[in-house]
Order: C-alpha cells, then structure tokens, then sequence
C-alpha cells in the first residue's frame, strides 16, 4: 500500500508539472503559395519549477499534419533542429521550422497541424494545440523564359513568373521555375503592392529580371532577381515630378528612369543612412 501511495504521489506530481509546461504553435500568416516557406513558431512555456532539457535527438519534437478532409500527410524527411537545450522555470523558449520541404504542399487546400515536445526526464509528451493555414494557387501575372548565362553546351533554362496573393496585404511574388514548371528553384515575396499596379518586367543580357511595381500611394518598388532565384537589388522610388519607369540604355543596361530615389529600411543591400534622397537611377549592379 505504502509503495502504491509513493506511486500515486510521484504521477501526481509529474501530471501537475506536466500540466505548468505548454506547447503553442504560432504562424504569422495563414495563407501561403504553392512552394513558399512556412515557417511555424514553436513556442514552448514552462512553469513546472523544474529546468527543462529539450533537444539533443532528432525526434524530440515531432509534427502531425492533416489535408482538410483529415487525411494525414506522411514527412519526408527527418527535422534538422536537434541542438540540445534547456528552459528553466517561469522561462519561454522558441524555435522556428520550415515545414514546407518536410511535407508535400504542392496541393492547394487547407491544413491542420500540430506539433508535440518530448520531455525524457517524465517519460512524458506535450501536446499543443492545432493551427490552420492555407495553400492557394495563384495565375500568372508575367513570365518570360531565359538561359542561364555561363553553362557549357546547350543553355540551361529557367523561367520567371509573376504572381500576386492577398497574404495579410496584396504582395507580388517572383517565382523561378525550369522551362516546364515541373521544378521551382525559388519562391520568394518582393513586396507589397497596390491592387491596380501593373509591375514592369524586363530581363537583362545577363537574365537578371528587373522588376517596377507600385507598393504605395505615390512609392514604387524597383527589385532585381537572378535566374538562381536570388534577390540582389531592392530600392523604393517615389513619383515626384515624374512617374518611375524602367529604362534600357544602349548599351543594354536597365535602370530606373524618372521619379526620386528614397532610401528605406527595406533596402537591400541595406543602406548607409536612411533619410536622404536622391534623384537618379538604379542600375543593376
């Protein structure tokens, strides 16, 4: 009896610490394209008056998720966040994961996921509540199909497509794909955009795409992409006396003509001082 009243003490104690540790999922928004990151938060918050060790094995934290119609989607690959950590008491902790390359988003749809933390030293698991998001399709607005330069042999091809989704805020995506849309190497936000802006695309002699879009009243986004899918050029341009336009110089080079130069936060790469203005062009570099 003696020893079933130590039993019965010591799983009291551990469901009473299990029940001050939470788990709580946080996405900051609730639609994504097809093949864009989404980055889940995990937020875990202890109040059990003990030290927590998390992390260490591949398993310690573990996802489930579900297509609307409940069906479960199988990972494809093991989570790479396995760097051993502690929280102590009245402490939060939070780590971020991509799950988009662990599971198969490529259908547009609905999901459910939810996530549960192993906590060795109770032989116990924490389970957290579920979170929703979306994936959704989305037409092309632009695409123009280049070569990369500087491959031997038959050109290796590429193709730039532009689509837009309302993710909190209308934005304009660049999206680059092979020559079929069977493959995309890159998926990534440019930035905001009003609804009746209609971006200028323009491709360089170096396949480099050059975007000009209308992000604000009077502002203007000027943005820069390589055909590996990288981002190496964004600058804000206001309308002033004139209206910002993309334009190519006989010698094949494109820059912003027209409109004022505003340096923002937002810039990359970032700039030296922010507040000054200027009125000339951008040209790639």
């Amino acid at each position: 009896m003696r020893l079933l009243a130590i039993t019965g003490i010591v799983s009291l104690s551990l469901l009473g610490a299990r029940a001050q540790v939470t788990v709580d999922l946080v996405l900051d928004q609730e639609q994504f394209l097809r093949d864009e990151s989404v980055p889940v938060k995990v937020r875990i918050t202890n109040r059990s008056g003990r030290t927590l060790k998390l992390g260490g094995t591949a398993d310690w934290l573990n996802f489930t998720l579900e297509s609307r119609e409940g069906r479960n989607i199988a990972s494809l690959g093991e989570l790479a966040l396995k760097e051993e950590f502690t929280i102590e008491s009245s402490m939060v902790a939070t780590r971020q994961v991509d799950i988009a390359p662990l599971y198969n988003l490529a259908l547009p749809g609905r999901y459910t996921i939810s996530a549960e933390v192993k906590i060795p030293e109770w032989g116990q698991e924490i389970a957290s509540k579920s979170k929703t998001f979306s994936v959704v399709g989305s037409a092309p607005l632009w695409e123009q199909v280049v070569g990369v330069p500087g491959t031997s042999g038959v050109p290796e091809i590429r193709k730039y497509v532009l689509q837009q989704a309302q993710v909190k805020q209308l934005k304009l995506y660049v999206r680059v794909t092979d020559q079929n849309d069977y493959k995309t190497f890159k998926l990534m936000p440019i930035g905001q955009m009003v609804s009746f802006s209609r971006p200028e695309a323009q491709v360089d002699k170096e396949s480099n795409l050059h975007l000009l879009f209308q992000s604000g009243a009077r502002s203007f986004i000027y943005a820069v992409v390589t055909p590996q899918g990288d981002l190496i050029l964004r600058q804000r341009h206001d309308y002033a006396r004139t209206r910002p336009t993309l334009r190519l110089s006989e010698d094949g080079q494109i820059a912003v003509g027209g409109g004022q130069r505003f340096f923002s936060k937002d810039d990359f790469p970032p700039p030296i001082s922010i507040g000054s203005t200027n009125n000339v062009s951008a040209v790639t570099p």
